[in-house]
């Protein structure tokens, strides 16, 4: 008795849940989503969703308690490693490669994340979900490239350098529209990689790059 009455929600929680398809789930993350960029996190509303969705703001409400929650699933739902698979057998080949992946994603999650600013200041869930979705996935792999780059010889594993790398690639990603009001495209972030990046890893000279031009 005690066990069934236990089961109980749960089981009706799961049957509350089981009526959201992946495809309808999907249907809200990337709603949300959208609507942060082109109207900021404060401007966005369950209720604005749920008309955007064609549904009911009770069914987001039952499913996300509240609008953090909501976004913050949105946000882990989304997670994407775009550097994923970048390996070119240089560390420099490898940084143009990851500086061209950022330019083609740069504009969408540079938005997300400007419209996100002062939400994850104040909500502790929310910055970690955004930092889990966007930042964390992309310096692992960044982070590959670099041990990949010590392995071969490429540069010393106690280059002082190693360390900032993400923080230059991220930066610039972030800064940009700021400073001259447009995103970093694929163009300008190869620029950025071979004039700063790679030179304060010593690596001026991209052997390869160098026999191909040859």
């Amino acid at each position: 008795m005690t066990s069934q009455a236990a089961d109980g929600p749960e089981m009706a929680t799961a049957s509350r849940r089981s009526k959201i398809t992946p495809e309808r789930e999907r249907e809200f993350f990337d709603a949300v989503l959208e609507q942060i960029r082109e109207c900021g996190y404060e401007s966005v509303t369950m209720e604005g969703v749920a008309a955007s969705t064609r549904c009911s703001k009770s069914t987001l409400y039952r499913q996300w308690k509240t609008k953090p929650q909501f976004v913050a699933a949105a946000l882990r739902a989304s997670r994407r490693v775009r550097f994923a698979g970048v390996d070119t057998g240089t560390l420099a080949g490898d940084l143009r490669e990851a500086a061209r992946a950022a330019g083609d994603w740069s504009g969408k999650d540079a938005r997300l994340m400007q419209a996100l600013g002062h939400a994850v200041t104040a909500d502790p869930e929310l910055a970690q979900a955004l930092r889990e979705a966007l930042v964390l996935p992309e310096i692992a792999a960044l982070q590959e490239m670099l041990a990949r780059g010590v392995e071969r010889g490429e540069v010393a594993a106690d280059h002082p350098a190693l360390e900032y790398i993400p923080a230059m690639l991220f930066g610039v990603l972030r800064v940009r529209p700021v400073l001259s009001g447009q995103y970093a495209d694929a163009d300008y972030l190869v620029r950025f990689v071979e004039a700063t990046v790679l030179p304060a890893l010593g690596l001026t000279q991209d052997p390869g790059r160098r026999s191909r031009d040859d």
